[in-house]
């Protein structure tokens, strides 16, 4: 693991962002709270937001951070549904690989609720929007 206990504490912000392609179908039975799993996004939300936590235990390597905030939101269109996660830390080192995990965890939740009813879903473009010193 790095050493980071050289640097200075700062408050820390990282946007990720990535997406579910799916069928149009598949938006409209999620609009409709209509498959099998039940209320998709507000697992997926949960997922992702417990998987930011617990990002530490999954990466090696990745210091483990105290979070002030993470939030996951999605947005639904007609094709595909955009995820987003928004992490915060004062800490030592970044908090990127908290936002990316959120969204790929999100990302997987969705996906599992979803693959009954569609076998053409892929996730893609899980990437860092934004990562600021605040």
């Amino acid at each position: 693991m790095v050493n980071v206990g050289a640097k200075p504490v700062q408050r820390r912000q990282a946007v990720a962002e990535g997406r579910l392609v799916c069928a149009p179908a598949t938006i409209r039975a999620l609009k409709r709270n209509a498959l099998p799993k039940g209320d998709v996004l507000t697992v997926a939300q949960i997922a992702g937001i417990q998987a930011a936590k617990r990002t530490a235990e999954l990466i090696p390597l990745c210091h483990s951070l105290g979070l002030n905030h993470v939030a996951v939101e999605f947005k639904v269109l007609s094709r595909h549904i955009t995820i987003a996660c928004t992490a915060e830390t004062c800490a030592q080192t970044g908090v990127e690989m908290e936002a990316l995990t959120g969204v790929a965890v999100a990302a997987l939740t969705l996906y599992d609720m979803c693959k009954a009813v569609d076998k053409t879903m892929r996730i893609e473009g899980i990437r860092v929007v934004k990562k600021i010193k605040l």
